[in-house]
């Protein structure tokens, strides 16, 4: 309920002692999402159930964010689900972006001590201008649900949106987008590009479906039905094959497409089914853990077992790739599976 804003948390662990945090910041309202800057690893962007974005130094003694955005400011009308750093402006300038439900993402960019925003897209639904009062014609907007930008070209970024659509679009054209891909039949939970592909993405959504795209082409590659709404999909950090979903039946599944493309090599449950959904998993990266959160406020840390991170051994005879290549190589020819018949 948007109208009773109740108050948030927000926590920082460190995996020597996952029980208990090391920071433990109160706010007024509920945090939705966050964001570690790369570079900075002491500042943490977040956004509010209100709609609010704010930054915190953690370098402060204070429990208050350094700077946070307001009603003149341009926050958000609506919950902001995800905020992501992107690289500093021309100006060297720290800058994130936000979406929510209002249909609106924006830059924000930090200018002598201020937050100052862009409007960088609004996502308006095809085909519903509303017949408003006095013959006034009203833009219905589209929900964003989740967002992610590219790794390489820096301009294109997609956005999921509460109608199961997910926008390609560039950080250049504000009213127009590049590409829309008709991807689910309800809410999309999470888009993200492959960290080793340029031309992969995974959605997952709460129609029980995870689809895994090329984002040249409009229909997916591979689709996978996990019996019970999606509630977020991350890849992993260590191959290019290896993704983990979660369902709000309380399970956690982990795929690895390059051994078996069909279904999950583990489905565990991992929380309690009683009034409780998985929300959120996050891979380590660096170590083989997994983070999962849940709408009851518990965080589960597991240690995915060596036969869901072993890594490909390789053949005999065959020219020893190294690393990201052997990754790309690895998803390209599961892909080329997939394409042959639609080239052929």
């Amino acid at each position: 309920d948007f109208m009773k804003q109740g108050q948030g948390m927000l926590l920082l662990y460190t995996m020597k002692n996952p029980s208990f945090p090391e920071y433990a910041f109160s706010s007024e309202s509920g945090i939705m999402c966050l964001d570690f800057h790369n570079d900075h690893p002491y500042l943490v962007a977040v956004g509010f159930y209100d709609g609010n974005v704010a930054i915190y130094n953690l370098k402060k003694a204070t429990s208050q964010p350094s700077y946070k955005s307001s009603a003149k400011s341009g926050k958000h009308t609506e919950p902001v689900w995800q905020v992501k750093w992107q690289k500093n402006d021309m100006d060297n300038n720290l800058n994130f972006f936000s979406v929510s439900s209002d249909g609106r993402i924006v830059s924000w960019t930090l200018v002598k001590n201020e937050l100052v925003h862009t409007d960088v897209i609004k996502l308006s639904v095809e085909g519903t201008t509303m017949q408003g009062p006095e013959e006034l014609q009203l833009q219905t907007l589209g929900c964003g649900t989740s967002f992610d930008f590219h790794r390489k070209i820096d301009y294109l970024f997609l956005v999921g949106t509460e109608e199961g659509k997910i926008y390609k679009c560039s950080k250049c054209y504000s009213s127009q987008f590049l590409d829309v891909f008709e991807a689910h039949h309800m809410a999309v939970d999470s888009v993200s590009w492959n960290p080793y592909h340029l031309k992969v993405f995974i959605s997952c959504s709460s129609d029980w479906t995870v689809k895994i795209w090329d984002h040249t082409i409009k229909t997916p590659m591979f689709i996978y039905d996990l019996n019970s709404a999606v509630g977020d999909v991350a890849w992993s950090p260590y191959s290019s094959t290896v993704f983990a979903a979660v369902t709000t039946d309380g399970k956690a599944h982990v795929f690895d497409l390059s051994i078996n493309k069909y279904e999950a090599l583990c489905t565990q449950l991992v929380v309690a089914k009683k009034k409780n959904k998985i929300t959120h998993i996050q891979f380590n990266p660096v170590y083989p853990v997994v983070i999962i959160g849940d709408e009851r406020g518990h965080v589960t840390s597991l240690k995915l077992s060596p036969n869901l991170r072993r890594m490909p051994k390789e053949k005999k005879g065959q020219e020893v790739k190294k690393g990201p290549e052997v990754e790309i190589a690895k998803l390209d020819k599961l892909l080329n599976l997939v394409r042959e018949p639609e080239s052929k």
